[in-house]
């Protein structure tokens, strides 16, 4: 019989108290200065980093992702828990290479069946999955049944991103120099999504109130034809909480039966959006 576990990576950030109740393990992304390596949250905490961020005169972070011994560390010590099979949800492959650590520590590990999925996103909707995987183990589906059902839920699963300084963008390789230059003295706020596994973006927007405006366009769409359904949103953030309560209280006043959330970015995603990006995601539970 089939023993299910759950492995996500840290980008999702779920709450600890959520982790624990679900039994969901995580492995860490690492965010690289001056050649120092340093896990994100563990290494490096979101106040301490965000700052880092602030500073123009620090170097530019790189990100990696998770070691395959941590990875292998990770497998080996459920495998000694009994479990047989793992639900590793990896954040986009075409960003990072989680996934593949995934794969690889695989091949490393005897004794143990590992499921690696693509969310093909990041952040907290990536945990969406790992929310949703924990209920199906819950309800005594195999392995082969959380896999399908994870990748029927991202038919419903949308996730938009705005930064608020196009050089961190540009800096990360998203963004060439000249657009960067541009698109911050004309307050271009490209709305970016997740395209082909990929961020790109989704529509070139002037002024922040417009791209939140066209944010609550597409949601509206959404929940149009989902009303009756149990969705759930996410208000993202990189050191932004102000704005993420202003849209959450929008959110709240004016669709009353959705869950509404607010989460932080991490730093490995946060290094690639900058301080003050926000981000807006949904799905259905």
């Amino acid at each position: 019989m089939e023993k299910i576990a759950i492995v996500m990576d840290s980008t999702a950030y779920l709450p600890d108290e959520l982790t624990k109740e679900l039994n969901i393990r995580t492995v860490y992304l690492n965010i690289v200065i001056d050649g120092n390596s340093y896990k994100e949250v563990i290494d490096m905490p979101l106040d301490k980093y965000y700052d880092y961020l602030k500073d123009p005169n620090n170097s530019f972070p790189t990100t990696s992702q998770p070691a395959i011994g941590e990875v292998v560390s990770c497998l080996e010590k459920l495998k000694e828990e009994g479990y047989t099979d793992v639900i590793a949800i990896a954040l986009s492959s075409g960003i990072s290479g989680t996934f593949s650590s995934y794969s690889v520590a695989d091949l490393m590990v005897d004794g143990i069946n590992v499921y690696p999925f693509d969310s093909e996103v990041a952040c907290h909707p990536e945990g969406y999955y790992a929310i949703k995987a924990a209920g199906l183990i819950k309800e005594g589906k195999s392995s082969k049944e959380i896999i399908a059902t994870l990748d029927e839920m991202k038919k419903v699963s949308k996730a938009y991103f705005m930064a608020d300084d196009l050089s961190h963008l540009q800096r990360s390789g998203r963004l060439n120099g000249a657009q960067a230059i541009v698109g911050n003295l004309l307050q271009v706020k490209p709305l970016l999504h997740f395209e082909d596994k990929v961020i790109v973006p989704f529509q070139k927007i002037r002024t922040y109130k417009k791209v939140v405006l066209r944010i609550y366009e597409l949601f509206d769409e959404f929940y149009r034809q989902h009303k009756d359904e149990n969705i759930s949103v996410c208000i993202l953030h990189v050191d932004a909480l102000e704005k993420a309560e202003e849209i959450k209280n929008y959110m709240k006043e004016v669709y009353p039966n959705v869950n509404v959330e607010i989460d932080a970015i991490t730093p490995v995603v946060s290094t690639h959006l900058g301080i003050g990006a926000i981000g807006f995601a949904w799905t259905i539970l």
